[in-house]
């Protein structure tokens, strides 16, 4: 070996294969640090190839796809740090209105995530492989060139289909609270200070209050200091002044379909790549047609609104929606000019409600003014945060007036906890095709520690039709440490295979009664089948529900879109409802 070649200069000189092999047995984590240790290493983990392997073993893609997805970035460095951001968003999330189900999958769309709600729905006599369930977008985050975030809150408005840029503001690590909100900006995001001219004239009379502001911390995130009249009307306006029409070209697809031919894919492909490229333009150059008295001082960026002066005189002036061919658009009635009247909910006020409030009252409840007053621009935002949830039966008690989704936990399948995850359920024996009578049900399966005792909780996260028991109930729970003594009823399956339990476990199904915390349980047994199949069945009455897995982005890759509610409904549905708000139809189910 030639002397000049040993120690790290042996390292420098591996070539690109070898070297990706080698760091592929490394943690992102110890590939960023050896990159710090040595300039010279830091140059040779640049490679694409030391991090196509990285990103490989996210396992959020098929190697096959981050190959496409690379054609739009800068590296694959940088694509990897994208995939790192949005992966704690993957998964389930869901809300407690309307009763039916408010289910959204997040999950990976084209150089981007897409939020997606599944729609409760009636399906075929061959379940979901003969019905292809349908959907709607709520919201998505496309990855720039530089793997910088765009986020886009979907909706539908007057028989047009919008999306509404914002900020993803903040991204916690193991975030399970997802928040809509209006943030006050105190410069524009290309760095420029924005309408510095109007704001330093002020800037003597104001610096007192503007001390006192920052002296309190109002501008952490003054949003949830509103009072939660104020932060809807605030996000009505806000969503109807950012507004942009969805381009017909990019209103095809949101992400590759399911596909057997190479041709096919390729053109899925094309056309994705197109959409991306029109809707990060929208981004950065969008059309704001916004109510505000010039155009001259109006933000570049069409996530942002404008000068928090302008967006009060255009609060207090403005009366209503008009459609978007006249200049005007929706804007709220005209606040209060000497402050808005603290409506705080009581009588209705559940515990958690009121402990927001107070938290609210502590932390300096703000008004609409004062909040305005903190920045001097004011756009649409999403926040990933991660908050102390108390649960009932594997559940989140969720507040009523925050515009938010809660992430479902995900818990990897290991001993012990194999059974975490989506089921579809139906009733009886031999298993139907949905419950009850052909309309799709979700099961979502989790564990929880009690007492010493490991449970697993089967929450009902959506129901096609007839609302049994209210939306996160949970319809049966079981202590994994017990097994249960009763013998499985039936010898053969709906296609006269013969049954093989693998085991079984002793638990509580819900029972008599509509109500989510006290509903009426009674004893019954879960069998595990060798075919992957879970069933429990009540002891008395003999009622049967059984579960099956669920791939739910291969489902929606096969599904049909619908269209999506308007913006604000369409993140988090606020309203107590019994009827399917999602199908346009007004019965009561």
């Amino acid at each position: 070996m030639l002397p000049d070649i040993c120690g790290s200069s042996l390292l420098f000189a591996l070539p690109d294969d070898i070297f990706s092999v080698i760091t592929s047995s490394l943690s992102l984590r110890d590939v960023c640090n050896l990159g710090l240790s040595c300039p010279g290493l830091d140059a040779v983990l640049s490679s694409d190839k030391v991090w196509l392997s990285q990103c490989d073993k996210l396992g959020l893609l098929p190697f096959s796809t981050l190959i496409e997805w690379r054609k739009g970035v800068l590296s694959y460095k940088a694509l990897c740090r994208f995939l790192v951001n949005i992966q704690p968003l993957i998964g389930i999330w869901v809300y407690r209105n309307p009763e039916l189900g408010n289910v959204v999958y997040v999950m990976p769309g084209f150089l981007s995530v897409i939020g997606c709600r599944i729609i409760p729905q009636e399906i075929g006599p061959l379940g979901l492989e003969d019905s292809p369930i349908l959907w709607a977008p709520v919201f998505e985050i496309i990855c720039k060139y530089d793997c910088s975030k765009a986020f886009f809150l979907h909706g539908r408005e007057q028989g047009a289909d919008y999306v509404y840029p914002g900020l993803l503001k903040s991204f916690d690590r193991d975030c399970n609270v997802l928040l809509l909100e209006v943030e006050h900006r105190l410069q524009r995001d290309e760095g420029k200070l924005a309408d510095i001219k109007k704001f330093a004239d002020e800037a003597k009379k104001e610096k007192s209050k503007s001390q006192r502001i920052v002296g309190q911390k109002w501008t952490e995130n003054p949003f949830i200091r509103l009072e939660s009249d104020d932060r809807s009307r605030l996000l009505d306006f806000v969503t109807s002044q950012v507004r942009d029409v969805v381009p017909e070209a990019a209103n095809v697809l949101l992400f590759p379909r399911s596909r057997t031919d190479e041709v096919d894919s390729k053109q899925d492909f094309a056309a994705l790549h197109e959409r991306r490229l029109l809707l990060l333009e929208l981004y950065e150059h969008g059309n704001v047609n916004h109510d505000l008295k010039s155009d001259e001082g109006s933000p570049s960026n069409p996530t942002e609104l404008g000068s928090s002066d302008d967006v009060s005189e255009s609060l207090d002036s403005t009366t209503g929606r008009q459609d978007q061919s006249s200049k005007g658009k929706k804007t709220l009635s005209a606040f209060l000019k000497n402050g808005l009247k603290k409506l705080l909910r009581q009588s209705s006020s559940t515990n958690s409600d009121r402990e927001y409030q107070e938290a609210a009252i502590t932390n300096n409840q703000i008004t609409l003014d004062e909040f305005l007053e903190s920045g001097n621009w004011v756009g649409l935002s999403v926040r990933a945060a991660t908050m102390q949830l108390s649960r009932y039966q594997a559940w989140p008690i969720m507040q009523k007036s925050i515009s938010a989704l809660y992430k479902l936990p995900v818990q990897t399948p290991e001993a012990g906890d194999e059974y975490a995850g989506l089921w579809a359920g139906s009733s009886g024996w031999p298993p139907s095709t949905g419950m009850p009578n052909g309309y799709l049900c979700f099961i979502f399966i989790s564990y929880e520690e009690s007492e010493g005792q490991r449970q697993m909780f089967a929450n009902k996260i959506l129901q096609g039709k007839r609302v049994m028991y209210p939306n996160g109930s949970a319809l049966f729970f079981v202590n994994t440490y017990q097994p249960s003594v009763d013998i499985f009823p039936w010898d053969t399956d709906e296609e006269s295979n013969p049954i093989s339990v693998k085991q079984s476990f002793k638990g509580e199904g819900i029972s008599d009664g509509y109500g989510f915390r006290y509903p009426g349980s009674k004893p019954g047994s879960l069998f595990v089948l060798e075919n992957g199949m879970l069933v429990f069945i009540w002891k008395e009455s003999r009622d049967v529900l059984t579960l099956k897995r669920l791939d739910l982005a291969d489902l929606l890759k096969r599904g049909e879109r619908v269209p999506s509610l308007p913006p604000i409904s369409n993140f988090a549905y606020l309203t107590l409802e019994y009827r399917n708000v999602y199908s346009g139809s007004s019965e009561i189910w």
